[in-house]
């Protein structure tokens, strides 16, 4: 009789839990933390002037946030982006056009998701990099990207872009 409410109790429980296990980025609300990136965009730099087109997509049963860029003048990037639950971390994977690759990790607070990496430069020193994407309140998304070149006391500005909802 034990046996066979076991089996029964597995029966009934084993969809729910399969359910779960097979989408567990629509299940924890950390995975939804940068959805408010997803979309098609029409980036531009402060001075409002067009530098870019970028679609960011859910990929993967909404695990992934994928983006792809183009740049007005040729220059193309793709990345992915991922909460890593293990690490309570998000990720970013960037490849592009002119053969950069980086990796990032950081953590989403207060509407801003923040990126660090380091890499190596073209003379074998090390770069470092910090990128924020802001849920800004008009609904658009900036994006600062920056890098250091003395471990973090100085830092210039790569990238400082504004995205604009196509309609």
């Amino acid at each position: 009789m034990k046996t066979l409410l076991l089996f029964l109790g597995a029966l009934v429980f084993a969809p729910v839990l399969n359910a779960q296990q097979q989408a567990p980025c629509k299940q924890s609300p950390e995975f939804r933390q940068f959805d408010f990136w997803v979309g098609e965009w029409e980036v531009r730099n402060p001075k409002g002037e067009k530098v870019g087109d970028s679609s960011i997509q859910l990929i993967i049963d909404d695990c992934v946030i994928s983006e792809n860029y183009t740049g007005v003048r040729g220059y193309t990037g793709k990345s992915f982006n991922i909460y890593n639950a293990p690490l309570k971390k998000w990720q970013q994977f960037w490849v592009d056009s002119q053969g950069g690759v980086l990796e990032f990790s950081g953590a989403y607070s207060d509407g801003k998701l923040e990126y660090t990496a380091v890499s190596i430069d073209t003379l074998g020193k090390p770069l470092h990099h910090r990128m924020a994407f802001f849920d800004m309140p008009d609904k658009t998304v900036r994006q600062l990207w920056e890098q250091s070149t003395d471990g973090g006391k100085q830092w210039a500005t790569v990238f400082d872009g504004t995205y604009v909802k196509k309609k």
